[in-house]
């Protein structure tokens, strides 16, 4: 009873057996074998191993789309193996071939080992190196001793490569430099689409063009255009200037892009720094466009200005070498020795020229200065100017209830040792101060002149000499009101003032606009 029961599962087994292997691929197919299309000479080699045949003389094989030529070879029966010797060629498709000196070929697990003079051509990409190893299903070629890809563009070479056929793909490290014509870039860790053209930057990486030099540790650089995209320590500079941001837009065709993150612009031959949020700059850096906490500052062995507004842009000039930088909207600035506000403001940096527009004061020391427009000059080895034009108003405080005033049409100021020295006033002109004897203040001056000169000395108004047609009268201090204390027009501006470069931040003139994709 028990033999026919095993009896009738053994039948039912073999039954099931049949059917697998009647309808499954992997039983009903076999395997394509190595196939010796040409060979010159053909014969055993025992010394080799008990199955290789030694092909000698214009050898081509074909394994699946594999198709293989070379001088000589070994097969090996019951294996797709072959270890191909003297120019040796693969080819797979229409696209890829594979030349060398040796190549070691497994068919079973659909890899090849090329050495000797490796050379690997997909479509418009070669690929040399003195040794190779081919994932020939995944189509992957891979090199750890040193190696060089050459496509249409550019030529680029490292110590490791990792080579994507399918996706036009080719991963470098240690080593690695690319260029071409217009370009050199040096790091570690690249990423390249040969179809693009586009790097893909991972670690430190250096950029030359024609213009500039481009740093980052992250983002892309196209090679055919000349676009980037930095992040990671992104700077562009030369020997000039400099660009620094925690991203960078950079088309070194046209020069324009776009900055954002603590971004810090700086110009060392005129030794100005620009900072801020968000910059678009174009013309290779002649045009900047600032905004976001925008700072300003010129700095000196000396002391260094501070200025602040809601939007700073530097331009060039018409004269050689000029630039100019301008100030829009709420515009403070600070120094140890004078600090101002206004609504705009532009700095000329070849004569050290700076314009205040709209309402803008001036302080140093003890004075206050405004008009219409004031122009502050540097002077080399002379005392520094201050033009004040139309509505020109000084006023200096004494204590906390009096003020020396000086008021005119124009004025022009000298400063020495970062101190007002001199005034010269031309037109209209009225001037209020406290006469002395000695340090005994023995009463209040008002005088008017077309024309006055006025000397200071020690912050104090020191001698005033009216030039054209006087007038004037003293009174003693108690016969003074209130009223004539001041002239016609008096303002004092206190609560402007910036104190320090912090305070540049606050008291706003007018608070800044939400400005969206900014032009330069």
């Amino acid at each position: 009873m028990v033999n026919k029961e095993l009896a009738g599962l053994l039948t039912r087994f073999s039954l099931v057996m049949i059917l697998l292997l009647a309808f499954s691929p992997t039983f009903s197919q076999t395997k394509k074998r190595v196939d010796i299309e040409q060979a010159d000479y053909l014969e055993s080699s025992e010394h080799i191993a008990a199955n290789a045949q030694r092909l000698l003389g214009n050898v081509r094989i074909r394994h699946q789309d594999i198709l293989m030529w070379c001088d000589s070879a070994y097969t090996y029966t019951g294996t797709n193996r072959v270890d191909a010797f003297g120019n040796v060629r693969i080819n797979q498709g229409d696209t890829i071939d594979l030349y060398a000196n040796t190549i070691f070929y497994d068919g079973d697990i659909s890899f090849a080992r090329a050495s000797g003079n490796v050379k690997l051509l997909n479509k418009s990409t070669t690929l040399f190196c003195d040794t190779l190893e081919y994932d020939i299903e995944s189509n992957i070629g891979y090199y750890d001793t040193g190696g060089k890809i050459v496509d249409s563009t550019n030529i680029l070479t490292s110590i490791i490569a990792r080579y994507y056929l399918d996706l036009d793909m080719i991963y470098f490290y240690e080593d690695v430099n690319a260029y071409n014509d217009d370009y050199t870039l040096e790091n570690d860790t690249l990423i390249y689409n040969t179809n693009s053209g586009l790097y893909l930057i991972k670690g430190p990486t250096t950029i030359r063009d024609s213009a500039y030099t481009l740093y980052a540790e992250d983002g892309w650089y196209n090679s055919k255009t000349g676009e980037a995209e930095l992040t990671e320590h992104a700077r562009v500079f030369d020997e000039k200037q400099e660009l620094r941001a925690d991203y960078i837009r950079y088309n070194e065709t046209d020069g324009k892009g776009k900055a954002l993150g603590n971004v810090h612009i700086q110009d060392y031959e005129n030794k100005i720094i620009v900072t801020g949020e968000t910059a678009a700059y174009s013309d290779e850096f002649e045009i900047a466009t600032v905004t976001d906490s925008a700072l300003f500052q010129m700095y000196s062995e000396e002391d260094t200005l501070f200025l602040h507004a809601d939007t700073l842009r530097t331009v060039p000039d018409t004269i050689e070498g000029e630039k100019l930088v301008m100030a829009f909207y709420g515009t403070r600035f600070f120094r140890t020795d004078l600090q101002g506000v206004c609504d705009s403001l532009v700095y000329f940096s070849k004569d050290s020229v700076v314009e205040l527009h709209h309402n803008p004061v001036i302080w140093s020391e003890i004075h206050q200065l405004s008009a219409d427009m004031i122009n502050m000059k540097q002077n080399t080895g002379a005392p520094d100017e201050i033009h004040l034009l139309n509505n020109s108003f000084i006023i200096s405080k004494l204590d906390s209830g009096r003020f020396d005033q000086i008021k005119g049409r124009e004025m022009v100021g000298f400063i020495t040792d970062n101190k007002l020295s001199k005034i010269d006033v031309n037109g209209s002109g009225q001037t209020l101060y406290y006469a002395r004897e000695d340090t005994t203040i023995i009463g209040l001056n008002k005088a008017e002149s077309s024309r006055i000169a006025i000397q200071f000395r020690e912050e104090k108004i020191y001698r005033i000499s009216f030039l054209q047609s006087p007038l004037g009268t003293l009174k003693p201090l108690f016969d003074v009101t209130e009223e004539e204390k001041k002239l016609s027009g008096f303002d004092w501006k206190i609560s402007l003032r910036p104190m320090s470069k912090e305070d540049l931040f606050i008291h706003n003139a007018r608070e800044p606009d939400k400005i969206n994709n900014i032009q330069p």
